[in-house]
């Protein structure tokens, strides 16, 4: 064997005695479980490598340091919570973290939930972080929100406001001619107490036929809810509704008030505002309970007084009167 060959071989094994070498100060990954992971904003590699072999999930900090600034790429760690699995190496560690493929949680605000409840839902969430006011009542989109550990309550309020209002700006564009209300406020109020009226999706439309037929010939819209929201701001009455309460006169009772509230009595979904925009074509002016969360639409009172007659029988029966 040549000199040379002998000097190629030694260089060869010198060179992969220090990759050994190398490879042994970088140390190694240790997750044995799922695991979350939080880093903070603004944390550097140096301090999350630490945060790591604190938490026993690197065996070394230098090390991953090491290999990050040796293998790892140019893009730089994100802020967030992740989920680190066992048998992932540190490499896969590092690319995670870069990825900003962070845990996401999620809230849901159902159909018709009061502004107020929203807010405590919000402010029960112990993954959010810092205060923020019942949001105005209406503003809200209900649907469900993905959020991130330690995100502001402030901003997942603003993606759901921003939400309603594109919402809104949408099913305007494709409201109906001759509809009841001539603004996207007014058809936002008019949906919340469609929201509030009806259980029943197939009944929306319906529903707000009956309610735009009395905004255009100036009936008042007597809609139960709207005596219930000045009491308790959209929350469950838990009792049958005052005969003193049914006559009150403020801003959003339709017993005693003609046309509509002066705002939103709940955050009603996309399809109690599309169902306002395009409601049903119906000659019908009056609505009773039918005992099975739907109603009995009337076109007059004399119908109308045929079904409360029958609402109440049911009632009889079931001995609630």
């Amino acid at each position: 064997m040549t000199r040379a060959r002998l000097a190629l071989l030694g260089l060869v094994a010198l060179i992969l005695a220090g990759l050994v070498f190398a490879w042994s100060l970088m140390g190694s990954a240790t997750v044995t479980q799922e695991t979350s992971f939080t880093i903070p904003a603004g944390a550097s590699v140096s301090a999350v490598a630490d945060k790591l072999e604190a938490e026993g999930l690197v065996s070394s900090a230098s090390g991953f340091v090491l290999q990050a600034r040796i293998f790892g790429s140019d893009a730089p760690i994100q802020a967030g919570e992740f989920m680190l699995a066992p048998g992932m190496s540190q490499g896969d560690i590092l690319a995670a973290f870069q990825s900003g493929d962070v845990i996401r949680r999620f809230v849901t605000i159902p159909e018709g939930m009061p502004s107020i409840l929203v807010w405590e839902r919000l402010m029960a969430e112990e993954l959010l972080i810092g205060e923020v006011p019942v949001p105005p009542e209406g503003s809200i989109l209900p649907d469900t929100y993905a959020f991130e550990r330690g995100q502001p309550r402030e901003a997942l309020v603003e993606q759901m406001q921003a939400a309603m209002d594109t919402a809104l700006a949408e099913e305007w564009a494709k409201r109906a001619p001759d509809i009841a209300v001539d603004t996207m406020r007014d058809a936002l109020i008019l949906a919340s107490i469609v929201e509030k009226e009806t259980g029943k999706p197939e009944e929306r439309r319906m529903v707000a036929g009956l309610y735009s037929n009395r905004v255009k010939t100036g009936m008042l819209l007597q809609a139960d809810p709207t005596i219930i929201y000045p009491i308790t701001k959209g929350k469950p009455l838990g009792r049958r509704i005052r005969q003193s309460e049914i006559s009150a006169v403020n801003g959003y009772n339709t017993y005693t008030r003609v046309g509509l509230p002066e705002g939103p009595i709940t955050n009603p979904g996309r399809e109690s505002i599309a169902a306002v925009l395009d409601p049903a074509k119906t000659s019908a002016l009056f609505m009773v309970a039918d005992g099975t969360g739907g109603h009995w639409f009337a076109d007059t009172l004399e119908q109308h007084n045929a079904n409360v007659a029958r609402w109440y029988a049911i009632r009889r029966e079931r001995g609630e009167m």
